[in-house]
């Protein structure tokens, strides 16, 4: 199982900004500790964060990540 407190303490700081630092649930908390994979992971962070960080470019790479599972599982 995942311990909680161990995603409280590392999101406390992050590297290269802010814009995750105000969401009420951090992507990072949300995507290990529902143990997701890779690309499911990193579509989750870009769509999380467009609106604060690259805009279009974000959800470019979120729908990148997307295909990258439509790839591998179907």
């Amino acid at each position: 199982m995942t311990n909680p407190k161990f995603f409280n303490v590392t999101t406390d700081k992050q590297i290269g900004g802010s814009h995750y630092k105000d969401m009420v649930i951090q992507p990072a908390t949300f995507i290990n500790s529902n143990k997701l994979l890779f690309a499911e992971g990193n579509a989750i962070k870009y769509i999380c964060r467009h609106k604060n960080k690259n805009g279009k470019e974000d959800i470019l790479k979120a729908i990148h990540y997307l295909e990258m599972i439509l790839e591998r599982d179907y």
